[in-house]
């Protein structure tokens, strides 16, 4: 795992750490605010709900793994409506965590990336009207998943909240022990 921790400080996170594996527990409850459509990505997304699966298929899908890593990408925002920099830490995040999740495929194969908010590899999602065009790289969200993101850092050591106009995204990957390629 030092290696990962280590990787996670070169490509440029905020902060990170090794995952609680405890604390990811699928809740319903989590999974239920997609169905309200506040971020309008239910249905529209093949890395959301429901196309990501029951509660019940992710949770099997999280038990296949024994460790992994969390990761945090922090920005100061200049007030409460700073958008721009909102956009610009998710899009930094995200790039970040896609280079993150590539290295840990070459480095130990079957890996589950769970990324903060929707999958955006493609500029348009095909959903629900064709297939994915890469439905191995997608990433559904640590929510998706029906997890409670701010208990998971808190369990992995990890604060969720950096005081006030601060801008944390959260995600992690799950890995096998000893699983190298």
């Amino acid at each position: 795992m030092d290696n990962i921790l280590q990787l996670a400080r070169e490509i440029g996170f905020s902060h990170f750490s090794e995952l609680n594996m405890d604390a990811l527990i699928v809740r319903e409850d989590i999974r239920d605010m997609c169905i309200t459509g506040k971020c309008r990505m239910y249905g529209n997304n093949w890395s959301c709900p429901p196309w990501c699966g029951t509660a019940q298929q992710c949770a099997e899908r999280i038990k296949q793994y024994d460790c992994g890593i969390l990761v945090q990408t922090t920005a100061s925002m200049k007030d409460e409506f700073d958008y721009e920099t909102v956009r610009e830490t998710e899009k930094k995040h995200k790039a970040l965590f896609m280079t993150l999740a590539r290295q840990i495929r070459l480095l130990h194969g079957n890996c589950l990336p769970l990324t903060a908010g929707a999958c955006t590899l493609c500029r348009k999602c095909t959903c629900p009207d064709h297939p994915c065009r890469f439905p191995e790289k997608r990433y559904s969200s640590m929510e998706a998943y029906g997890l409670l993101v701010k208990d998971v850092c808190e369990a992995s050591g990890l604060k969720y909240y950096y005081g006030p106009k601060s801008l944390t995204f959260d995600s992690c990957i799950l890995m096998k022990r000893g699983n190298s390629v």
